[in-house]
């Protein structure tokens, strides 16, 4: 008879970024929804696990800004809060229209490897189909422009805007037309910084950055409501 390999259990550490996860996709999908309360215990009994992971995976999620802790009465999924996300909006525009500006001074024979890359993967490449994945695609494009532009401190700010804004942001790449839209709209900003034009660059990429804004706020609304009316049927 074959020999079964036994599985190794996932030590405390492995156990908490488990949780973490399936807990980050919880809220991301609206399965655990803003304003619900929880306990540790509710927790560890879902996910079959000690109350010490837990307890790791849940402060993990309460530093990124996902939830927040209630003495005495548990942990609490927090709203969200659409003020707060749009300074987030206007810091990421100032944050790329300067890299903008640094990667349009260039001399004309001067191309980052960073900017050649997104030329093959948005304009010569054909599109994917799959929102989810042009999701992450979308975020690697807006911040190879930070890094591109050459300063780290402003390629750090912008990452740590781009984790704060993730939750409703992926939300532009559930509807196929703005799929197609971001497709577009990333060849003519990165057309006009290869071709040095900065007004141009500056307009396109100003208005991209507020039409998705626009539809985050807007299909995330949507979202919300029929994942409350759903909760409660």
């Amino acid at each position: 008879m074959p020999v079964q390999k036994r599985l190794k259990p996932l030590n405390a550490e492995g156990q908490a970024d488990r949780i973490y996860r399936l807990l980050k996709q919880e809220i991301f999908d609206f399965q655990l929804l803003p304003g619900d309360r929880f306990s540790e215990n509710d927790i560890a009994a879902r996910m079959a696990a000690s109350r010490t992971p837990v307890r790791q995976a849940l402060y993990a999620l309460e530093q990124e800004g996902y939830l927040a802790v209630q003495p005495r009465s548990g942990w609490q999924v927090k709203t969200i809060d659409f003020d707060y996300l749009e300074a987030l909006y206007d810091l990421r525009v100032v944050l790329e229209c300067e890299a903008v500006k640094r990667l349009c001074a260039l001399p004309p024979d001067v191309t980052p490897l960073a900017l050649q890359a997104l030329k093959q993967f948005w304009i010569d490449a054909p599109p994917l189909p799959e929102g989810q994945s042009v999701a992450r695609h979308d975020e690697a494009f807006h911040m190879a422009l930070l890094e591109a532009a050459g300063n780290p401190e402003m390629a750090r700010v912008h990452r740590d805007v781009t984790d704060k804004i993730r939750i409703v942001r992926r939300m532009d790449f559930t509807q196929p037309a703005r799929v197609k839209a971001t497709y577009a709209e990333h060849s003519q900003i990165l057309l006009a910084i290869l071709n040095r034009n900065l007004k141009e660059a500056h307009t396109l990429l100003s208005g991209h950055i507020a039409q998705s804004q626009q539809e985050v706020r807007k299909i995330t609304l949507h979202m919300l409501h029929e994942a409350r009316q759903s909760k409660f049927r």
